[in-house]
């Protein structure tokens, strides 16, 4: 095997794609800024009882592990910034009001998510605490539109759903080991299947359940979810919360899937998926998931009602319009008098100048150097070039 090889969906990022990564990096952490959001940086590698703290099984399955050669304790690096920002929120911070906060760096996966994914994405997140109504579900889902909007991604449309709707008609299932077998039936609408996994049920549960399934699409799905879902006041509430975000997102098509049930033990109350025309799948998803900082803290104090979203960046640059070349200076190299001084200057000022080694007349491919430094009499000027 080449030393040069890298392991499977592990790969180099190369001039073009990291500046354009880098560029939507900034983007939307100012962004995220303008919203009043605090930039926190959690370690890539934890303690492995403290990394997967309140998460599920998946999460422990797509962690690295390893032993700490000064402890002897098993580390994890992590797959998800979410639970490290909990973290923070609750032990570190410690806050009694709202706290916002977002991030952005690198996680790892021991397997790709999907079909050409990375194994090493760049997740970008947002997180509000402390709030338990619904304003803070609508600011983060525009914080999220907004954030693809910097990143000039067009023809957004989000998916929305709700947690609350199938906690509330399983509520009276009491034997546990049916809810994955149901959750997956729902998630593939899969008829056939979800009327195995409920089988023994009563009426009044099996009916709700499989009526979920059809209840895709427009915001007639809302209506209809209304007549067929039953009373339960649950299922009421989130059906008006689902209609009130929707009547105050503009510029997105919105659509709803009432039987996506994907995170069912993570998320509590609304949550959403984004997508852009031609990007196939979501380019961010995020929701509510109050009380994951409670096993951080104690629980009186700590368990606080929470909403957010994250994004891998490495996803998100294929979706983006390209961005253009920065402008630079071309500059020789060389000890002219006052040329090392012109140079500076122009540094200081924001200027990208790129000097022109003995011999090397190429271009840099990842700038535009549209002029150039020459010497006038006595002086150094920029001029155009043509």
């Amino acid at each position: 095997m080449s030393a040069w090889l890298l392991p499977d969906h592990i790969a180099d990022v190369l001039p073009s794609e990291a500046r354009h990564i880098e560029e939507l990096r900034r983007a939307l952490l100012d962004t995220a800024r303008g919203y009043g959001y605090e930039l926190v940086i959690p370690p890539l590698i934890e303690h492995l009882e403290s990394l997967l703290t309140g998460t599920g099984e998946a999460l422990g399955l797509q962690t690295f592990k390893l032993v700490d050669q000064l402890s002897g304790r098993t580390l994890g690096l992590r797959a998800d910034t979410t639970p490290q920002v909990a973290r923070i929120d609750a032990h570190l911070l410690g806050r009694g009001g709202v706290t916002r906060l977002c991030y952005c760096g690198p996680v790892l996966h021991t397997r790709a998510e999907r079909p050409h994914a990375t194994r090493e994405p760049l997740q970008f997140g947002a997180e509000i605490y402390g709030y338990p109504g619904r304003e803070a579900d609508l600011e983060v889902l525009r914080l999220a539109l907004d954030c693809l909007r910097a990143a000039s991604v067009a023809e957004l449309s989000v998916d929305l759903a709700d947690a609350r709707i199938v906690r509330a008609l399983l509520a009276e299932v009491s034997d546990e080991a049916r809810l994955p077998a149901i959750h997956q039936a729902l998630a593939t609408k899969d008829a056939s299947a979800l009327a195995a996994a409920c089988q023994g049920l009563p009426a009044a549960v099996c009916a709700p359940l499989q009526a979920l399934i059809g209840l895709y699409g427009d915001h007639a799905v809302l209506s209809e979810a209304k007549n067929v879902l039953g009373p339960a006041p649950a299922v009421r509430e989130a059906l008006s919360d689902l209609k009130w975000l929707t009547e105050r997102l503009e510029g997105v098509r919105v659509s709803f899937d009432l039987a996506d049930a994907r995170g069912w033990g993570y998320y509590s109350g609304p949550r959403f998926s984004v997508y852009a025309q031609g990007a196939g799948d979501a380019l961010l998803r995020g929701g509510r998931y109050d009380g994951v900082g409670a096993v951080f803290g104690h629980k009186r104090d700590r368990e606080r009602p929470a909403v957010g979203f994250s994004l891998d960046l490495k996803q998100l640059v294929r979706a983006a319009a390209p961005r253009p070349l920065r402008a630079a200076v071309r500059a020789p190299w060389g000890e002219a008098p006052g040329l090392a001084a012109a140079i500076a200057a122009l540094r200081r000022e924001g200027e990208t100048v790129v000097c022109v080694l003995p011999g090397q007349e190429r271009e840099i491919d990842e700038f535009n150097c549209d002029r150039e430094l020459v010497p006038l009499g006595e002086r150094w000027a920029v001029v155009a070039l043509a």
